[in-house]
């Protein structure tokens, strides 16, 4: 799974590299592309992606499970997808124009006319990404975990081709320009068509993993009895969750358009100033660049220690839940502060790299991306402390935060369009930088509470420490920048794009191996724990337990292993968690399964069985959430949780009034 993530990623960059050699970053062609192209993935996660996750994608792990493993009721909930998705897509794509209108300000009429274009060869991807999404959990529930982690490199790859294609036939924007007045049908097709055969493949070739686990699935219609009422009745705090941060991401999307349409208008009057401007491909990328320790080392670790989490919070440990995110925070920091560093101080020659040859464009990248780079700490951070909710079942207080943080969003927003028009990108940043350290501040209130305290004097002495060192490799790297002429217009990184690689090629690693010394040298023993895995993998050492893991939890974990070949448990996407989203760009990992949990061995007196008409036996564990005035239980989505009458749990007495009594 690691391995094709890190290809896929690879492969992304290369397709961003060559999306800008061929249109340029600084373009309204690309603007205009990059909006269209993020509004297939958007409007899934807003209509559908947190019914997919909360809802649909529980009930294939539990289905899997049944003696047939779940065929008819995965056929019966496939065949209800596809109806549901081709009608969505249908629908979005025959309201392209008003679906542009609505996302986009100030456009004229020609570009209107060409995102339009954009948007009928983009828009058909909704499907494709729902279908996606439904075939990697029934793999994933089958403990095939990496085919999907793998598809999206086809997609890259497809869609990298018509890039190359459209640079060999037509040229790259640098040498003829790409324009509105010169745009036709083929190059719309070799870029936006390209880019939606590319997602069909992603689809179409798990098709194959999933014909090989022979489950005979096929279209079945009926479904009085699956249970998907009440799943999303249980599952309402998350599904808010997912709109209200979505609704908010595309206002913000809608004021980061403003930009494109004043240059398009400076350069039909001649002036200069138009190359002065970023726009929303200049947003994209640098939230890519940006993304990337979060992706690679604070997603996987997250995931790791919720087992942790999940069995701590079963246990009513406050302590050892507490420890965890503690551990958590502190082994995550190790890659993040640094990379945070890296980022800012290597910004302009990475800049120039994805600029697409215009130095200018560059620059303006390189400043976007210094503004985004120091949050990168407090968006992982953030994205840990969610986990702890999610292991206690509390899926309200996810709600509150990212209700915050969208009002937050969306005032700022409203402000941010009056600004003078070269501002609003880098206020947008901005706005993303203060949302993530809002994000921590505003979850940390409520951890509290959970929590009693968060360990913050052991954290933050692990996090200056580590900032300190991340500050010394930061400075030799600028050293190394000045050597190599860095900081001159015309320096060696300003040269060219493959001169801007070269200088990260040398100086990143000039960076790591200071950052490294200094780690040993201020005694950061988290750098252990973050290498411990790596070393294991690698044959060097064993690895070991982290320190909070206790004999009995490597006993039981290692029992439950092998005892288990399905996941309990299903995530919910990243999409519907507490992280703004700055990138349009479709994440696979997010509708990946998660970690197994191990569960209290059932009551079999009180199991209860399935009745008639229903496909899967009743609910037996009952939910540790907090109750609301909307719902008495509010689960984690794929946590198993009671789902009967109110007040008729079987592993609760009662006394009058429904209320329940402590456990005897």
């Amino acid at each position: 799974m690691a391995a094709g993530t890190l290809v896929s990623r690879f492969l992304g960059f290369g397709k961003t590299w060559m999306l800008g050699a061929a249109l340029g970053l600084g373009s309204t062609v690309n603007d205009t592309f990059i909006n269209a192209n993020n509004l297939p993935n958007l409007i899934f996660l807003l209509v559908a992606g947190g019914v997919f996750n909360a809802v649909l994608v529980p009930q294939i792990i539990k289905a899997s499970k049944a003696p047939d493993r779940g065929a008819d009721y995965i056929s019966r909930l496939l065949t209800l997808a596809v109806l549901v998705l081709l009608s969505l897509t249908l629908l979005v794509t025959l309201l392209a124009p008003w679906v542009i209108e609505l996302t986009t300000q100030g456009y004229s009429a020609e570009q209107k006319s060409l995102a339009v274009s954009f948007a009928f060869w983009c828009l058909p991807q909704i499907f494709f990404y729902g279908l996606y999404a439904l075939l990697t959990q029934v793999l994933n529930a089958n403990g095939a975990f990496g085919p999907a982690m793998w598809a999206p490199i086809l997609n890259n790859i497809v869609a990298i081709a018509g890039l190359g294609m459209f640079i060999w036939i037509l040229g790259a924007n640098v040498t003829n320009p790409h324009t509105l007045d010169n745009w036709g049908p083929t190059q719309t097709f070799l870029i936006a068509g390209f880019s939606t055969i590319g997602v069909v493949a992603q689809t179409a070739i798990l098709l194959i993993p999933v014909f090989r686990l022979r489950l005979g699935l096929r279209p079945r219609f009926g479904w009085r009895g699956v249970g998907l009422g009440q799943a999303a009745k249980l599952s309402v705090w998350t599904l808010l969750t997912a709109a209200v941060g979505q609704l908010a991401f595309l206002y913000v999307m809608r004021i980061a358009t403003i930009p494109g349409t004043e240059r398009l208008r400076l350069e039909r009057a001649g002036d200069p100033a138009a190359g002065f401007l970023p726009g929303n491909a200049v947003l994209e990328v640098a939230s890519q660049l940006y993304l990337l320790p979060h992706s690679i080392i604070a997603l996987s670790l997250a995931t790791v220690l919720f087992n942790r989490m999940t069995r701590a919070s079963q246990d009513g440990d406050r302590a050892a839940l507490r420890d965890a995110l503690s551990h958590g925070l502190r082994t995550m920091a190790v890659a993040t502060v640094f990379g945070a560093l890296a980022l800012f101080a290597l910004a302009g020659p990475l800049g120039m790299f994805f600029s697409g040859g215009k130095v200018q464009d560059g620059v303006m990248l390189a400043q976007t991306l210094t503004i985004l780079a120091l949050s990168t700490p407090f968006m992982s951070a953030n994205f840990m402390m969610s986990r702890v909710f999610y292991a206690n079942e509390d899926a309200r207080t996810p709600f509150y935060i990212q209700l915050v943080l969208a009002i937050v969003n969306v005032v700022a927003a409203f402000a941010i369009q009056f600004l003078p028009y070269n501002q609003i990108i880098f206020a947008i940043a901005i706005l993303y930088t203060g949302g993530n350290i809002l994000s921590v501040i505003v979850s940390a209130h409520f951890l509290r509470r959970l929590l009693g305290h968060l360990d913050g004097p052991r954290i933050a002495n692990s996090y200056i420490r580590m900032g300190y060192a991340a500050l010394g490799s930061a400075v030799a790297g600028a050293g190394a920048l000045w050597l190599m002429g860095s900081y001159s217009a015309d320096g060696f990184a300003w040269s060219g794009r493959i001169e801007a690689l070269v200088t990260v090629v040398v100086v990143g690693p000039v960076m790591l191996v200071a950052y490294l010394f200094l780690l040993k040298l201020f005694r950061v023993t988290e750098l252990r724990d973050l290498l411990q895995p790596l070393l294991g993998r690698l044959g060097r050492r064993s690895a070991p337990t982290a320190p909070a893991d206790t004999a009995a939890d490597k006993a039981r974990d290692t029992a439950g292993l092998r005892g288990r070949t399905t996941p309990e448990r299903a995530t919910v996407s990243v999409d519907t968690g507490l992280i703004p989203r700055i990138s349009g760009e479709f994440d696979a990992a997010s509708f990946r399964a998660g970690p197994q949990v191990e569960e209290p061995a059932p009551d079999h007196d009180a199991h209860q069985t399935a009745s008639a008409g229903e496909y899967l036996p009743s609910e037996d564990v009952p939910t540790t959430a907090r109750g609301s005035i909307m719902r008495e239980e509010i689960p984690l989505p794929g946590r198993r949780t009671f789902q009967g009458t109110a007040g008729r749990n079987p592993h609760f007495s009662t006394r009058s009034g429904g209320r329940r009594k402590k456990k005897r």
